[in-house]
């Protein structure tokens, strides 16, 4: 790999391990999304550094050229993120059912009790003899 390569890489993992730890500062981004990512920005530091790990994965893979592991692996990253992003949104999609069924069943009940009258308390005297009698209005 060229120097320019190897700058070109760091500047772009760097980058992306600030950005991402900044949007986690910023709590623009939940820390549960952003493992995936700063790990993929430590091995991008990495496979610069170690070019030869980067060269043995892909004769280890049987790919032609290293550009083609790292294709191979960037679509990887994509098929689990997509797959963090379906098991999220089924527990929202169960959340959402499950307050949607709970909010009727307390409008039900709301309007139950609207349909049964106003409640009745015991009737007491107010002769101003009471807790309330210090309080004008």
């Amino acid at each position: 790999m060229s120097v320019h390569q190897q700058i070109f890489a760091l500047l772009v993992a760097l980058s992306v391990f600030v950005v991402i730890i900044d949007m986690v500062r910023k709590r623009r981004l939940r820390e549960e999304y952003s493992v995936l990512w700063l790990a993929t920005s430590l091995l991008m530091f990495v496979l610069v550094f170690r070019y030869e790990l980067l060269v043995s994965l892909t004769t280890l893979i049987g790919a032609g050229l290293p550009t083609t592991t790292l294709f191979l692996f960037s679509i990887i990253f994509l098929m689990l993120l997509s797959v963090q992003f379906c098991i999220k949104i089924s527990r929202l999609t169960d959340q959402l059912k499950n307050l949607s069924q709970e909010n009727a069943l307390m409008k039900l009940e709301i309007e139950n009790l609207a349909q049964s009258g106003p409640v009745m308390h015991s009737e007491e005297p107010t002769t101003g003899s009471g807790p309330e009698s210090g309080f004008e209005q």
